[in-house]
């Protein structure tokens, strides 16, 4: 059985940390994700989605998340339930995250310019918990000797052989 799951969306809300009695720190935030269609209006749609952090990494994403930020989550999907005040009984339905990744450079969401030559260096992800031996992948690369965009293009279209298409 597998319940692994990946989101790429923006927060809707600062991150909210508490603890817990026991001193365990954990963070909940929303994030926003567009679904992958135009509604009948054209407009876009979102889901949004609870996600919920524990320890270390609820520190860090409380510390470095702001509203708005684009972030991928990896973790898993959990139900569960609680009876509320009258005697109902809800289901909460959310992420609980093991791994996330900060997409923006704070730079860029300042309104930081790499038009001056400068780069701005790739974040890294933060793993938290148990993370299955599969390490906390922190080692990223840098590449310091190109600071261009390979993106920027200047609107021309790119000569793509088919013999390299993988399809």
């Amino acid at each position: 059985m597998l319940n692994r799951i990946i989101l790429i969306g923006r927060l809707t809300r600062d991150p909210e940390l508490r603890y817990t009695p026991a001193g365990v720190a954990v963070t909940q935030f929303t994030l926003a994700v567009d679904r992958p269609f135009t509604s009948q209006g054209g407009e876009r749609e979102a889901d949004f989605i609870p996600v919920v952090t524990w320890r270390q990494l609820a520190e860090t994403c409380a510390n470095y998340l702001r509203k708005g930020r684009l972030t991928a989550v990896e973790g898993r999907i959990q139900v569960r339930n609680y009876e509320n005040n009258e005697g109902k009984r809800v289901y909460v339905t959310e992420v609980i995250a093991d791994n996330v990744r900060f997409l923006e450079s704070t730079q860029n969401r300042e309104g930081g310019n790499t038009a001056s030559g400068g780069s701005i260096p790739e974040e890294p992800s933060y793993g938290g918990g148990g993370n299955s031996g599969r390490g906390n992948n922190n080692n990223f690369s840098r590449n310091t000797n190109n600071n261009q965009d390979p993106f920027s293009g200047d609107g021309k279209p790119i000569d793509i052989s088919d013999d390299d298409l993988p399809f």
